[in-house]
């Protein structure tokens, strides 16, 4: 039976014509890295992450190049375009007068409260939500030493004194991140703001590193908050193609079975009895599959001695044999298939699967 989990109430925002907070779906995001001034790369990069599910994309804006190319890259995308401003309240202004549908800021970097105000009188205007982003590498110093580092309470105490100069400048429409680049203290530092606030929460491991540990973190810290119902929206941060991440960010809520997009893949570790090159096989279905929005289950199995029988959950299964391979459904084996069609075969099911049942993201349990 899968667990059940209580989403915590919040607020709700929101991100051009996305909804966060407040029981709406949670949101996988990512950030581009290319140069946000060149508007063709930048456009480019966004549609591939626009294919892979990607709900809301981030660009930095370092300068007002930037900062003016927002309104080109908006022209020719479809999902809401966040800016992530630093140190210079001006980039801020000038990133939403160009039609950005979101800032992220560090109030503490970005010049004082009269400078803040300025932002958020102009992200007033325009209706436009903040994210308020603490990581724990840029801490105020005063903090640090009254808490002798970058410990959670110190994080959250950061993040609430940002919170109070947007509210009381009369601004509610507010997001709040509060990571580090380890696990416990991420996990520490959100569960405690949780305690202290209503406002949406943005998930994520800052600096999570290249994919396997990047990947693995991100599952332990954002997953854990996950099941605990802390979390609005989320990035999985790699040191990879962008792309991964939001491919990571799915497979985390589809592992907790909080929403489905795409194909879920089952495969076997292989042993001395595999009749196909699993690894290649599975990754060339994962590959194929990727854009698919449809929620169906896979099994992917590398003998015909146990594939049937210890994937009788899944929709559609093929298995390896000596030459020959089977299809199977449910665990019922429908007929044998040639080991070097077996790929074929399977998208094909997959097809008239999708055909018969729709291709629908499915979203939270109720």
């Amino acid at each position: 039976m899968p667990i059940e989990i209580t989403r915590r109430a919040t607020r709700r925002i929101q991100v051009g014509n996305v909804p966060v907070g407040d029981g709406a779906p949670i949101t996988v995001q990512s950030m581009t890295n290319t140069p946000t001034a060149d508007v063709d790369a930048t456009v480019a990069q966004i549609h591939r992450l626009e294919a892979s599910g990607c709900e809301l994309v981030r660009v930095a804006v370092p300068d007002m190049d930037a900062a003016a190319a927002i309104g080109a890259i908006k022209a020719r995308i479809t999902i809401p375009l966040i800016a992530d401003i630093h140190f210079d309240h001006r980039l801020a202004i000038a990133a939403a007068q160009h039609g950005a549908d979101a800032l992220r800021i560090n109030p503490g970097n970005i010049g004082g409260r009269k400078k803040v105000d300025e932002v958020v009188a102009c992200a007033r205007d325009r209706q436009l939500p903040i994210r308020i982003g603490v990581n724990s590498g840029s801490l105020e110093k005063d903090l640090l030493a009254t808490h002798g580092g970058a410990t959670p309470a110190a994080m959250v105490e950061s993040a609430m004194g940002h919170v109070r100069l947007l509210e009381d400048a009369g601004f509610e429409r507010i997001k709040i991140s509060i990571k580090a680049s380890d696990v416990p203290r991420t996990v520490a530092a959100y569960r405690l703001l949780a305690q202290q606030t209503d406002h949406p929460l943005h998930l994520g491991i800052t600096e999570a590193g290249s994919l396997y540990a990047g990947v693995v973190k991100s599952a332990m810290g954002i997953g854990m908050l996950l099941a605990e119902g802390i979390g609005d929206t989320l990035r999985v941060s790699l040191t990879r193609d962008c792309v991964e991440e939001v491919r990571v960010g799915f497979e985390i809520l589809k592992a907790l079975d909080i929403r489905r997009r795409g194909p879920e893949i089952i495969s076997c570790p292989t042993c001395g009895r595999c009749g196909i090159d699993l690894i290649e096989v599975v990754d060339q279905v994962e590959k194929a599959l990727l854009p698919r929005t449809v929620p169906i289950k896979l099994a992917i199995m590398g003998c015909v001695v146990n594939g049937p029988g210890e994937a009788r959950e899944a929709d559609i299964g093929i298995a390896g044999g000596e030459g020959v391979g089977i299809l199977f459904k449910k665990g019922k084996v429908i007929r044998k298939v040639p080991r070097d069609q077996l790929v074929a075969v399977l998208l094909a099911e997959v097809d008239q699967w999708e055909k018969e049942n729709g291709a629908a993201t499915t979203d939270e349990r109720s």
